[in-house]
């Protein structure tokens, strides 16, 4: 059996290397309709690997109460835009001050600026770092940790120290060949003690996530002021099986601050992270499909050019095929001649379409500075969709073959 088969792919080989350049485009068409489908597949596969890995940081038994916009019901054929009124400052503390689920931690935080210009001696930076002020249960809730040097403590808070905690960029840049802890950096004119680097996070659609400078809340909000800043509230709890409970109670307690009437619906956000993790996820499963139908469109027409070229192969080797039947081969023996034939040029055309969605894919990735992975699911999906190429399209041919009178084939000029 296993000489047969050896035969059989001797033979196979053999007619691929006779027909080179005809073989060449069909394993070409095969491979486009692969590499469309690997390449997107790819690609979503980083994409989702990013989001997984920058919500699932914020921690599974955390959540935040945010200021959001929405629509509501429309009214005179119009749709309504309601935008939620900001979390303002007395909001914030009163919350973070009336809130008292048991084991759980309440950070307050604001944006600062985007646009701030940092100096260390001499140097400075371009103006575009993001100052967060921040109290000492921000980094812990937002799952971040530092590589060097300490977090803000209680004491840093409450008595307002001109210390901050900065991103990782700044020990490839601004404090590059010094150890950043205890140097001072300089910000709107105001002296900072660097107490602590945070570990690296990368970038999230292009926005850096170490370009960025944490300092006490209330030193934030004597040197940025601008109206209407909106406050953050991030709540976690230390037993994830509580998180319902506790999510429950955040809501209620922050409509008491709001004073909102049982009949007023919450105007303001809360968000988990597997929450907002599943959403996303949600949405990017539509570019997968959307793979799959560009992917299954183009592979339609690998699988009429693979069954076009093998039809072709038996009706030009009619006459060989007449001598190995009169030889005494078998149908069976002459059907997996050539079914082993299609099959290698389908293989082959999944090889080449794998590889080059996935260097298609990694560009892309990162291009868009996505978290490449590589996309196992895609690649057995590939392997797969080429073999199913391959048999359908190598049925018909070889049934034909198998058929073949071999009298009539030897009569075949």
């Amino acid at each position: 059996m296993s000489n047969l088969l050896k035969e059989n792919i001797t033979i196979a080989l053999g007619s691929i290397k006779t027909q080179i350049l005809r073989t060449t485009l069909t394993i070409l068409i095969i491979a486009i309709g692969i590499t469309a489908l690997v390449g997107i597949l790819t690609v979503v596969s980083a994409l989702e690997n990013t989001i997984s890995s920058d919500f699932a940081s914020m921690g599974a038994n955390t959540f935040n109460i945010n200021r959001y916009e929405n629509t509501t019901k429309r009214q005179g054929g119009d749709e309504r835009e309601i935008i939620n009124p900001i979390i303002s400052y007395p909001e914030a503390v009163a919350f973070k001050n009336n809130y008292d689920y048991p084991l759980s931690q309440t950070s307050l935080s604001f944006k600062a600026t985007s646009t701030a210009e940092v100096k260390f001696e001499a140097q400075k930076t371009d103006p575009e770092i993001s100052v967060l002020g921040v109290d000492e249960y921000f980094v812990t809730n937002s799952g971040l940790e530092t590589s060097s040097g300490r977090n803000f403590n209680n004491f840093d808070i409450s008595n307002n120290n001109y210390v901050c905690v900065v991103g990782s960029d700044f020990e490839k840049g601004l404090l590059k060949d010094v150890n950043p802890i205890n140097k001072t950096i300089s910000i709107r004119g105001a002296r900072f003690k660097v107490i602590g680097v945070l570990k690296e996070k990368g970038s999230t659609f292009g926005n850096s996530q170490d370009l960025r400078v944490l300092i006490p809340i209330q030193v934030a909000r004597s040197l940025f002021t601008a109206p209407n800043i909106n406050y953050n509230l991030s709540v976690m709890v230390n037993n994830k099986e509580f998180l319902d409970q506790a999510t429950d109670n955040a809501i209620s307690t922050m409509r008491s601050i709001r004073k909102l009437i049982p009949v007023k619906e919450n105007n303001f956000g809360v968000s988990r992270s597997d929450d907002l993790i599943n959403r996303i996820l949600s949405i990017t499963q539509y570019l997968g499909w959307a793979s799959w139908v560009i992917g299954i469109i183009t592979i339609l027409g690998s699988s009429i050019a693979l069954m076009n070229i093998m039809i072709v192969s038996v009706t030009e080797r009619t006459r060989e095929i007449g001598v190995r039947k009169a030889l005494g081969a078998k149908r069976s023996t002459v059907a997996i001649q050539f079914f082993i034939e299609t099959l290698l040029i389908g293989q082959l055309g999944g090889l080449a379409g794998i590889i080059f969605g996935i260097l298609i894919g990694y560009g892309i990735a990162t291009a868009l500075s996505f978290a490449f992975v590589i996309p196992w699911t895609a690649i057995m999906a590939a392997f797969l969709t080429s073999f199913m190429v391959a048999i359908v399209s190598g049925l018909y041919p070889a049934i034909k073959a198998a058929m073949l009178d071999p009298i009539e084939a030897l009569r075949y000029e």
